[in-house]
């Protein structure tokens, strides 16, 4: 398998063709327009559509239009056009349509900057949209990851019928790394739910409006049993060098390589540091969390937000062991320097009383 050079936002494209997309509509912007410009070259040629929306509102409205179709489609945008396609995305879950999200993530609030960041954590992870629903998202932190993840999305959002979000920062989205890819494309079947405008279809119905209340509530505890059948079956993370760790260190996205640098020169200075990076955001890997927790003495979450990682890091231990925190913002990404600094920090104060305190600080 002939490896190729590209963007992870490149990567993304080829990786949903492969996997049988073949509509994209979406609008450019800063740093998730490759995804637009790759999708307008390559979808055509492999028998699909593009389509430049007039905005974000649009697109994700044609995409509901071509999932509710049987077709597999997809869009892609960034923290402020995510915003504004908040309510489809809601729409699209209340009425089951599986589809594919890549969120590129830059700096915020508001305009904020193109520099990459990680605040749209919650307004992703946690639903940005009314009601009650949830969005699987998943969290590559590699070009590689970027392809496996997208191919992974689309068996999701059919398996779940529901949509399905990339979560990268914008560090992830514009690096070149090599890629494989399967050297054979899936061929996507038309659901039999789908409504196709023939007379197989003529009784299938694509809705998310219940105006009686018990039927509401009904579909909404069925919404429920998918989500929570997604928590025990689809959790996924990386463990890196904590069977022995007494500091557990969590990130995601661009931060789960810098952490990687941490652990080998932490444990060449004789401190204990492992990771873990979730990969599903939702589902959340709760019970690797709590696995760790039997041994780690404390874990420390580093992202590029104002904590939004870390407030499930806290739900996710339920006090178990102690979580601290760094953070850095605004488009500026942790070095492993200033991490490494806060770890022989966090070392020194978790040593035990006993330690003589020589040994306490060796390595501080």
């Amino acid at each position: 398998m002939r490896k190729q050079l590209m963007k992870g936002n490149e990567a993304i494209v080829k990786s949903a063709i492969l996997s049988g997309c073949r509509a994209f509509y979406g609008y450019p912007i800063t740093p998730a327009s490759e995804i637009a410009e790759t999708a307008a070259l390559y979808m055509p040629k492999t028998g699909g559509i593009y389509v430049q929306a007039e905005s974000e509102v649009a697109a994700i409205n044609m995409l509901y239009g071509a999932a509710a179709a049987g077709v597999r489609a997809m869009t892609a945008s960034s923290g402020p056009g995510i915003s504004l396609m908040q309510e489809g995305v809601s729409y699209m879950a209340g009425a089951e349509l599986p589809c594919v999200i890549a969120d590129i993530t830059r700096g915020g609030p508001g305009l904020g900057s193109i520099n990459c960041e990680q605040g749209d954590y919650n307004q992703v992870v946690k639903g940005g949209g009314h009601g009650n629903y949830r969005t699987l998202v998943l969290a590559p932190y590699s070009v590689q990851e970027m392809a496996d993840l997208t191919a992974l999305a689309f068996t999701l959002a059919e398996r779940y019928r529901n949509p399905v979000f990339l979560l990268a920062d914008g560090f992830v989205g514009q690096m070149m790394e090599p890629v494989e890819f399967p050297e054979k494309a899936i061929e996507a079947e038309t659901p039999r739910w789908a409504v196709t405008g023939t007379a197989a279809t003529r009784s299938n119905l694509v809705t998310s409006l219940y105006l009686d209340a018990d039927k509401l509530e009904a579909h909404a505890r069925h919404l429920e049993a998918k989500y929570e059948m997604a928590s025990r079956l689809e959790t996924r993370s990386e463990l890196w060098q904590t069977d022995d760790a007494d500091i557990v260190l969590v990130g995601y996205g661009i931060t789960g390589r810098i952490l990687k640098a941490v652990c080998t020169e932490a444990r060449a200075a004789g401190i204990k540091v492992g990771m873990l990076r979730p990969i599903t955001l939702f589902p959340f890997p709760n019970d690797d969390f709590q696995r760790l927790a039997k041994r780690a003495r404390a874990f420390a979450v580093v992202e590029m937000s104002n904590g939004q990682l870390l407030d499930d890091v806290r739900l996710a231990l339920n006090g178990a062991r102690p979580v601290e925190f760094f953070n850095r913002m605004g488009g500026n990404v942790p070095t492993h320097e200033e991490v490494l600094h806060f770890v022989r920090a966090l070392a020194a104060q978790i040593a035990p009383a006993s330690q003589p305190a020589e040994e306490r600080l060796a390595h501080v």
